[in-house]
């Protein structure tokens, strides 16, 4: 039969070194967590910012841009003829089938 060796307050010196191990790992993370990501932060402010763009791509990308919206416009406008047309079609459906009045 094993016999377990117990300190002077009774508690097994394996469960000591356990609760002290979970209490450190406890320690690390709370206190980690923060510091690397303050170190990230920091080291992401320190990359270099990405060069400026020329003059020229500007340009076509604000064209682009123009025709982009022009397009989005035309096609509200196909959008709201074709919903107007349906409307139509559904009113001139209904009035064919309604009973004639009397």
């Amino acid at each position: 039969m094993a016999v377990l060796l117990q300190g002077p307050s009774g508690i097994p010196p394996e469960a000591v070194s356990m609760a002290n191990s979970f209490f450190a790992m406890v320690a690390v993370i709370a206190l980690g967590i923060p510091l690397i990501r303050a170190f990230t932060r920091r080291w992401e402010r320190k990359q270099v910012p990405p060069p400026a763009t020329p003059p020229d791509v500007v340009a076509r990308l604000q064209r682009i841009e123009q025709a982009v919206e022009s397009v989005a416009i035309e096609v509200e406008r196909i959008a709201e003829a074709q919903r107007f047309s349906a409307k139509l079609a559904a009113e001139q459906h209904q009035k064919a089938l309604a009973p004639p009045a009397e």
